[in-house]
Order: C-alpha cells, then structure tokens, then sequence
C-alpha cells in the first residue's frame, strides 16, 4: 500500500459565493427517533469557505473535460469545483445538510434532510449566463419529493430510470414513489423490521448493470443504533442478491463502487482508499490519504476521494486514523489517487467553512451552474416537450435544442 506523497505548493483558490448564501440552521423540533448524532448530517453556521489546491489541480480538470460536484451537509452546500485556467473556481450553492448525489446523463438528483431534489441540464438557460459563452450546462430544478427525515445517504439511478437510495434511518434500500414518503425495497437479513432507529448505519451502495448489487453498513447490528459498539472495526460489506457478507472488520466503511473489474471501498475510520478481494473477502488498502475517506468517483486510472476532518466527538474516538494522523494533519477536501500506483497525485484543500464531505460525483462539463434559489431566472425558464415547440411563438423560442 502506498502512502500519500508529497504535495505541491497549494494555490489559493478564489471561491465564487454567488447566489444567496444561507446559513441554514436545523429545526429544534427534530422528529422522534435517535438522540442527535454528531456523525449524522447537520448544517451548521460554517462561515466563510475558503479553498487551495496543487497547482496541477485545474489542468487535470481540463484534460478530462469535467468538473467536480461535492456534497457537504455539515456546511449546507452543494460545491461545484471547475476548472479557470491557472487555478479552480470552487462555487457553491446552499441546500439542507446534501449528501447523496446521482447523475444519469442530463439528470442531477440531491438528497437533503427531508426532502430529494431533482434537476436537469437546460443548456439553453446556460448561454444566457454570465459570463457570455462560459457555462457548458446549467441545471434547474424540476421535482423536489418529501422523505421525511430518512438520513438519506448514497444515492443512485438505476434501470428504468429509478432513483435508489440508502435509507439509513430505516436501515433498507428504497426508491420513490408519488404516495409514498420512500418505497423500502431491500433490508440486510439480519436486520428483521423496519424502524426509524439506524440499526446498522446502512450508508453506502454501489450499482452493477443498473441494480443496487453491494452495499455497506457500520455493523451487524439489529438494536437501536448498535453499530455504535463496535464502530471502529464493526464495519461490513455485503451482497444485495444474496445477502451475503462479503467482508467483515472494516473501520467505518463508506462509498463501496464497482469499477475497472474490481469492488472499491473507503475504510473511512483508516482514511483509506482500497478494494474488496472477492475470492477472499480481504480488504486491500491501495492508498492511504490525510482525511477521513468518504465520497469517491473515478475517471480512467484517477479516483477523486472524499476526505474529511475527524471532528472531537465520540463517535470518532478510538478510529485508526485518529493514530496514524494528528489533528492538524487531517485534511477536509477532495485528493486524486493515482490507481496504479497508489499516490496521490492532486489536492483541493477547503481551508475554512468545511469540515466535512460526504458524496464526490466527476461531471461530464467544465463549467456548469445550477439554479436553486434564483427566482427572476427560474419564473422566466420554460422547458416544453420537442414536440410542442412547434406551437411556440417564435419571438419566445430558444435559439437552440434546450
């Protein structure tokens, strides 16, 4: 296993904090259930977000032709990292405590406290922002579905075009439905009813072919948030189909994903970036990063990982990274390992107004916005079926495909 290398000089980066900048508060009639949780998602008042990345950063960015979109619930914001030239433009836009993301081509879905939010990319709305010509995409809201407070985790489309998401409150696997706050679609075998108590802080979920094949949990627990017992090594991952453990005695798995022919995971409580030997159910650490694991996407031989700031708290005492890393060494941000050789080869370093990431998604534009609380430009956005623009005054028509 390699261990991060050395990083290049970190740049500033000027962070845009355009669009309103709430400081959302969570309600103080928090509903039944768990005492509050410091590891759960919260929004706090982070103050100003302040950001610096290696040098290489942008260029790495513009080779791919992507942007980087990052959740974080503990600042209450959506981050959108993209490439300007000689240094990243890290913009943001405010949400309940986000954590799950999902893409499916021109399709963002965002899950927040209590509800889930989906966009789509309206290209024709990104070539009348400003600046003129920079923008690739701009998404905007079409559908927003109240869970209730599910402690909605990973998130993920599947075939048929099904949102699937982690209800960790509940312990189960579930999508949406119009009646229905979620729609419970599977549960770990040994968790034997469903109740709003976290059993096993079921959090991560990966798909394979369209269906949710591997999932991971905090424990083998069946009680009131048991998992909290054994946190630091009573992480498992398991098979959906099957519902077979696959490996045990993870430090706080998170992020499980199936990619280039083999199931990688974050061992989040090591700060960790590894894969699951299927013949043997061994964990592999591949590279080991200064932050908490959590969060990951992968883009040719590069995974983008999540990294966290392991805050003071119970929940966190007696983790492997809290020995291998001082406090003032953990890192809240996002690195780029290198797969074949297990370095890290790029960082972006949130300095202040971040503590925590918790989902990382690569996005197929350099330069997207999304509009969630604009309303002059949301009231005067219209989308029609292709079929009807035919019906539409030409003094009002898009110029182009929208």
């Amino acid at each position: 296993m390699a261990t991060q290398s050395a990083h290049a000089s970190l740049t500033p980066d000027p962070t845009e904090q355009n669009g309103r900048d709430h400081s959302l508060m969570s309600t103080p009639n928090a509903p039944a259930g768990p005492r509050p949780d410091p590891a759960l998602p919260r929004t706090e008042d982070p103050g100003p977000l302040r950001a610096a990345h290696t040098p290489n950063f942008p260029a790495l960015l513009r080779q791919l032709g992507a942007s980087l979109l990052v959740t974080t619930y503990q600042a209450g914001k959506l981050v959108m990292v993209r490439d300007e030239g000689d240094h990243l433009n890290t913009h943001y836009r405010a949400f309940q405590a986000p954590m799950g993301m999902a893409l499916d081509g021109d399709r963002l879905a965002i899950g927040t406290t209590i509800q889930v939010w989906e966009f789509r990319d309206v290209p024709d709305v990104a070539r009348r922002l400003e600046p003129a010509g920079t923008h690739d995409a701009c998404y905007l809201p079409r559908s927003c579905h109240v869970t209730g407070n599910v402690l909605i985790h990973e998130m993920a489309y599947g075939a048929g075009g099904h949102l699937w998401f982690v209800n960790t409150r509940f312990s189960c696997l579930a999508t949406l439905d119009p009646e229905s706050s979620f729609v419970p679609r599977w549960r770990p075998p040994f968790v034997t009813e469903l109740e709003p108590s976290d059993r096993c802080h079921l959090n991560g979920l990966a798909m394979v072919d369209g269906k949710p094949k591997y999932v991971t949990a905090l424990g083998e627990t069946n009680e009131m948030a048991g998992w909290r017992a054994n946190k630091a090594r009573g992480g498992i991952l398991m098979d959906v189909d099957s519902g077979a453990i696959l490996c045990r005695g993870l430090s706080m798995p998170h992020s499980p994903r199936w990619y280039g022919g083999r199931l990688w995971v974050c061992e989040s409580g090591s700060g960790t970036l590894g894969y699951v030997d299927l013949n043997t159910g061994r964990y592999e650490a591949v590279a080991a990063v200064p932050g908490f694991t959590r969060g990951l996407d992968f883009a040719g031989d590069l995974a983008f990982v999540g990294l966290s700031q392991v805050r003071e708290s119970a929940v966190f005492i007696g983790i492997p990274i809290t020995e291998r890393l001082t406090p003032e060494e953990r890192t809240c941000g996002v690195c780029v390992v290198d797969l074949r050789r297990g370095e890290t080869v790029a960082l972006l370093k949130f300095e202040s107004g971040v503590q925590e990431v918790f989902a990382v998604a690569v996005l197929p534009r350099r330069f997207p916005d999304l509009i969630n609380d604009d309303e002059k430009l949301l009231e005067s956005s219209f989308v029609v079926p292709t079929e009807c623009l035919g019906e539409v005054a030409a003094t009002v028509r898009a110029s182009g495909p929208a």
